[in-house]
């Protein structure tokens, strides 16, 4: 029998990049020009069209000077992660 994991919350990871955006007053072209992403990727990501790459999200990460388990620990947020059971 195969057992699926949860299915990610891209919702949240998407609220989550508006708020980190939203936070410091960037725009999308501020945001653009500090990550090198082009401003379509960063518009697509936000408003859930593209889940984008690793890539993209390393980029965003080291733009918004956080971990990478800030922005992408938000798709277990409908559910408990990987490794938080008990043994």
């Amino acid at each position: 029998m195969t057992i699926l994991p949860p299915e990610p919350d891209l919702t949240a990871l998407r609220v989550n990049l508006a708020r980190l955006r939203g936070e410091r007053g960037w725009t999308f072209d501020e945001l653009a020009d500090r990550s090198g992403l082009s401003r379509r990727t960063l518009i697509d990501l936000e408003h859930g069209h593209t889940t984008g790459s690793l890539t993209t999200w390393h980029a965003l990460a080291h733009t918004f000077d956080v971990p990478l388990e800030h922005l992408l620990g938000t798709l277990c947020s409908n559910h408990t992660p990987p490794g938080e059971h008990g043994s």
